[in-house]
């Protein structure tokens, strides 16, 4: 794609980031095969390569954002297929931030929006505030015909009860039964995971000390800083990357660290681009580079390091039929899809792809609370692909994907680490209790 920048443009170092991804678009438009949003829209600026010409426009002529400009871009659920399909490496993740953060900087959003966006980013990050307000919503859920539709649809999602911590809360986590642990490694507790699926970190826990690695939870890490990254506010982004990357920096120099840990393939994808979004900082630059090359998803993790001690004697008798659903910023931001299922079928059940996979479920971080009509949609859609599998049981990578999709089905869905737990010596999963 031929670009227009000036040179005094060129002198600010995201511009130029911008430019030589913009460079790479060849218009083939195979990007828009593969897009969630262009596919159900049908608009040419729904798609990837309409907004890849919005965002260029945009920077080029140093215009601020207006209304159609922000519509279509705030249609975008970052699910990143579009790197996937492109056969240039158009690295579009990085253009639509980049865009997202013009937008956040030259629009001044209607009230209710700014509202709504500063609530989300105020709240959900932090997980005693989180835990407040969704305690607040059990007492307002019966008055919620009260309330606008997007604050009534936010009510919806709320979860009706929190599930109590089995685990003490402690900073190290020591190897079972060994005096030198295998291994050490950090893990991302995460912001709205631990409050509202506790169960999740608890089962990594486990799994890894019953395997010989010390694992380390720090103070004062909770979000990764992807909820304010994608909403365009940079600043506040860039606060908890820096937090989060001084400490664990720290850590790995003064105790060590093989690895850094995320069970949330939506952090886990932010983390590994710490070292880009730091490429120009002359002090964070090597550590922010160093925090990312220690971050694994959990399963990349256990495929690589870990010699997983499957039950000889299965902890049931019957054969599951599973349905894995594979999270966007799994597939297509970390660019992992078969370990996991890999690592599933080795419990020896039977584990199925869901059809049309490559497609969002319409979770998308905070995306089903800002964009519920498109996201419901969306859900829809992955629900009846679902149904086409007839499982008994569902699971993926991400929080955010539970979530979601189990506001749209009967059908138990649980974390791939929650299942490797249990058949290798972990309790069953009490959302499986019933089968």
């Amino acid at each position: 794609m031929e670009t227009h920048f000036s040179k005094e443009q060129l002198k600010d170092k995201d511009n130029k980031s911008s430019e030589k991804i913009l460079r790479k678009c060849v218009h083939c438009g195979f990007c828009n095969a593969t897009c969630p949003t262009y596919n159900l829209l049908g608009d040419e600026l729904d798609g990837p390569r309409g907004r890849i010409y919005l965002i260029k426009d945009m920077l080029e002529k140093n215009k601020p954002a207006n209304e159609k400009i922000v519509k279509h871009i705030d249609r975008c659920l970052s699910c990143y297929s579009c790197m996937t399909t492109c056969p240039s490496g158009v690295n579009y993740m990085h253009l639509i931030d980049h865009g997202r953060n013009h937008i956040e900087k030259t629009f001044k959003r209607p009230f209710g929006d700014r509202l709504i966006r500063n609530f989300l980013s105020q709240i959900m990050p932090y997980p005693f505030r989180f835990r407040i307000i969704g305690i607040l919503a059990l007492f307002i859920k019966p008055f919620n015909f009260l309330f606008p539709k997007r604050i009534k649809e936010m009510i919806n999602l709320m979860p009706i009860s929190f599930p109590k911590k089995k685990l003490r809360k402690m900073k190290v986590y020591p190897a079972e039964k060994r005096k030198k642990p295998v291994a050490r490694v950090a893990l991302l507790a995460g912001c709205v995971q631990q409050v509202i699926s506790p169960q999740i970190n608890e089962a990594t826990i486990r799994l890894l000390n019953r395997h010989g690695v010390e694992v380390v939870v720090p103070k004062n890490i909770n979000c990764c800083g992807s909820l304010d990254h994608h909403l365009g506010k940079s600043d506040l982004a860039k606060l908890t990357f820096k937090k989060n990357v001084l400490i664990w920096y720290d850590e790995y120099l003064k105790n060590g660290l093989d690895a850094i840990i995320s069970n949330t393939s939506g952090c886990g994808t932010t983390i590994k681009d710490y070292g880009f979004i730091f490429r120009w900082d002359d002090d964070l630059k090597k550590k922010a580079k160093k925090i990312s090359e220690l971050t694994k998803d959990i399963t990349e993790y256990l495929n690589d390091n870990v010699k997983l001690n499957f039950d000889k004697n299965k902890p049931s008798n019957k054969e599951y039929k599973i349905a894995y659903h594979s999270a966007c910023s799994m597939q297509h931001g970390q660019k992992i899809h078969e370990i996991p299922i890999n690592l599933i079928k080795k419990t020896g059940n039977k584990v199925f792809d869901i059809p049309e996979g490559h497609l969002c479920c319409g979770s998308a971080g905070t995306y089903n609370l800002l964009q519920s009509d498109i996201a419901k949609k969306l859900l829809k859609n992955k629900i009846s692909n679902i149904n086409k599998i007839n499982p008994e049981f569902i699971t993926t990578g991400n929080i955010g994907c539970i979530t979601q999709i189990a506001t749209g089905t009967k059908i138990p869905i649980l974390h791939t680490i929650e299942i490797i737990d249990w058949y290798t010596g972990g309790p069953k999963p009490k959302v499986l209790n019933r089968l």
